[in-house]
């Protein structure tokens, strides 16, 4: 068995776990506020996906600079999300605090397949190619190639994250975050608005989502409805394998994922002897989680979730 293409494995498991880290910010954050598992996200990812392949759609005759109408797809895309989070959250979810914790947690999942079916009406069940805007030259890091696609991710990633750090640990909507989720009420005797929070709590969410559905549908060039899908439940079983309501173990969790699926794909077929191959590789991503999850159900770098009193 060859090592050879270890490092560029090590770079593709990297990329896919910053991906996967978008969107287990997005769902740690709300689980650490109000305690509900949104499993509508990864359905906010596919459509900004769509949403942005339809603004390059429409911008590309006009013959825009490529960085610059990925630019502003990603801004349609993280404003329809956003829309759309709020809207869920509020006549979806919000109805439903006091409820008993398994019916938000139906809604959920009936939101998601609301979104995907109405996804596959309004652009229709077929696979859509998704150009590639970020034309350049690709890096090399010793026998691997970084693409310039690539490399965005990882920039945005690390950004994303310091600045979620920022918000949460030193802004006044960070600790308004947290005294919501230790305590609604009495956050509310001292000025603070829970459903504002919570609001805003989602609204952060889609805007990480759209940027995840971009960056998948940049690397991977495709895009469709039911595309949202696999990346979120991945996503989700990287927040808890790194400890849900745990920004930074959300993304630890997203990077071990991308890095077992990766190199899993690269050399599942060798280790079995070509009885399983490169399609398996998710199989890694989930008995990862079982092994994590019976040894330390806490999560990696342990759950972080308030007590409310």
């Amino acid at each position: 068995m060859s090592f050879e293409l270890l490092p560029q494995q090590i770079i593709n498991g990297l990329v896919i776990g910053s991906m996967y880290a978008l969107v287990a910010l997005g769902y740690t954050m709300v689980y650490g506020v109000i305690n509900l598992i949104n499993f509508a996200h990864g359905e906010v990812l596919m459509v900004g996906a769509m949403v942005s392949w339809t603004t390059i759609v429409t911008l590309r005759p006009y013959a825009l600079p490529g960085w610059l109408l990925l630019l502003i797809s990603l801004v349609f895309a993280c404003v329809v999300c956003a829309l759309i989070n709020y809207f869920i959250e509020k006549f979806a979810y919000r109805p439903l605090r006091k409820a008993p914790k398994l019916t938000p947690l139906i809604t959920a999942i009936g939101m998601s397949i609301l979104l995907q079916t109405l996804a596959m009406i309004i652009w229709k069940p077929n696979y859509k190619p998704y150009p590639n805007l970020l034309e350049g030259k690709p890096i090399l890091v010793g026998n691997a190639i970084l693409t310039p696609t690539q490399l965005l991710i990882l920039l945005v990633t690390a950004a994303v994250l310091l600045m979620l750090l920022w918000v949460v640990h030193g802004t006044k909507l960070g600790r308004a975050m947290r005294a919501t989720a230790e305590n609604p009420r009495m956050a509310s005797l001292m000025g603070v608005k829970p459903d504002h929070v919570i609001s805003a709590t989602f609204i952060i969410g889609a805007v990480l989502a759209a940027l995840a559905g971009v960056m998948w549908a940049s690397n991977y060039g495709t895009v469709q409805h039911g595309m949202g899908f696999l990346p979120g439940l991945k996503a989700f079983s990287a927040a808890v394998l790194g400890g849900i309501g745990n920004l930074a173990g959300a993304v630890v969790g997203a990077m071990l994922l991308g890095l077992l699926e990766s190199i899993g794909a690269g050399y599942l077929g060798p280790l079995t002897n070509g009885v399983l191959g490169s399609q398996y590789a998710d199989i890694f991503a989930f008995l990862a989680l079982i092994l994590v999850l019976t040894l330390r159900p806490s999560g990696l770098l342990g759950e972080r979730v308030a007590d409310r009193a």
